[in-house]
């Protein structure tokens, strides 16, 4: 089963990226996604490199965002692709069947085509306003997830449904009662004066809550 909390990388240079994935890592969070937008491509190179060593030295999940190619190149354990990347079918083409392929979604109609080509998980959202991310899709909240969730049931398409985007210690509970399978943040971790105490209460939340 996937760990239901990911941890989506933060940082403007090498070094900040690096920190805070290592961070992330000593305190307890076992799956990362590698974000690092604005990178130059020996940048993101570099960050993915290190954070692939340091992943499997924490038995961690690796995850590149976007970057196809470059997930297959460092042997990744899969990528994610958001609305306007690499379709789900191309990068299963590219990566094999064994790999994780995770896709960005906001609809249910996302959600089913993303299925249907061989995505393994989604991120859905956002939940609420993030500055993490430009271009925001429309804002969901918990009743737009449990509409969407709805509607998998009814059409039997089920696989893991990540929250995403704005998730705070005190949404968890609310947003797991949806039947969302975990939550994927960003700034939450990255920002917090205690992360190995945040992120024992989120997995706390995340493991107890039905």
């Amino acid at each position: 089963m996937y760990n239901k909390l990911q941890y989506i990388s933060q940082g403007n240079t090498v070094e900040e990226q690096l920190l805070n994935i290592r961070n992330a890592l000593d305190n307890g969070c076992e799956w990362i996604q590698l974000r690092f937008k604005n990178a130059s491509t020996a940048e993101l190179f570099d960050v993915a490199e290190t954070a692939k060593i340091l992943c499997d030295v924490f038995s961690a999940y690796l995850i590149i965002n976007d970057n196809v190619h470059l997930a297959q190149q460092l042997d990744a354990d899969g990528v994610h692709v958001g609305l306007t990347d690499m379709n789900v079918a191309a990068a299963r083409t590219i990566l094999g069947r064994e790999k994780i392929i995770g896709a960005t979604a906001n609809t249910f109609e996302d959600i089913r085509n993303h299925f249907e080509n061989g995505c393994n998980y989604i991120g859905l959202g956002p939940f609420q306003f993030t500055a993490t991310k430009e271009k925001l899709s429309p804002i969901l909240g918990v009743e737009g997830y449990r509409s969407i969730i709805e509607k998998m049931k009814a059409k039997k398409i089920q696989f893991p449904i990540y929250a995403i985007g704005g998730i705070q210690l005190t949404n968890v509970e609310s947003i797991m009662e949806t039947g969302i399978h975990g939550i994927a943040v960003s700034g939450l971790i990255t920002q917090s004066e205690n992360p190995s105490e945040l992120i024992t209460q989120l997995n706390e939340k995340l493991y107890v809550t039905i």
